[in-house]
């Protein structure tokens, strides 16, 4: 399986780059999974103008012929187990390549939006934009487990 995660703003912290590595070692032997950051926009002007812009950026980076999922707070809620076997139903239905897009702290244009196939909440709770790339990436990692049938979700 491949994996692209499409965020924006760079990674500063680094307790998070040093989880998000850890997840990135153990994933190795069952997904390629890319990172790609793309520059956040300085807050000048419309919230709506932002996310176009941030936008922009995002498409220009955008995997071909990825099932794309937008992380959002409307978005579906999956326990790990459903999430594991959406995944895995639509790897029976020829799809390789996943991605997941991840906005800034004004969240995904329209645009962005549009391109996705799926959405995806992690909860209702708002968290921040840098936090969820390590949320995500074990939950990736977490999805491979279960699919191999080992016991990590439990």
């Amino acid at each position: 399986m491949q994996v692209t995660i499409l965020c924006v703003g760079k990674l500063k912290e680094k307790y998070l780059k040093e989880g998000i590595k850890e997840y990135l070692k153990r994933l190795k032997s069952y997904a390629k999974v890319q990172v790609i950051e793309v520059a956040d926009e300085p807050d000048t002007g419309s919230i709506e103008q932002i996310k176009e812009r941030e936008g922009e950026r995002l498409i220009k980076k955008w995997p071909n012929q990825a099932y794309m999922f937008a992380l959002r707070l409307d978005g579906k809620l999956y326990d790990s187990v459903e999430l594991a076997q959406t995944i895995d139903q639509l790897q029976t239905r020829g799809h390789s390549h996943f991605g997941f897009v991840i906005g800034g702290s004004n969240g995904l244009s329209d645009t962005v939006l549009s391109m996705c196939q799926g959405s995806l909440a992690f909860g209702r709770l708002t968290y921040p934009h840098q936090l969820m790339r390590l949320m995500l990436i074990e939950q990736i990692y977490r999805i491979e487990r279960i699919n191999a049938g080992h016991s990590y979700h439990k």
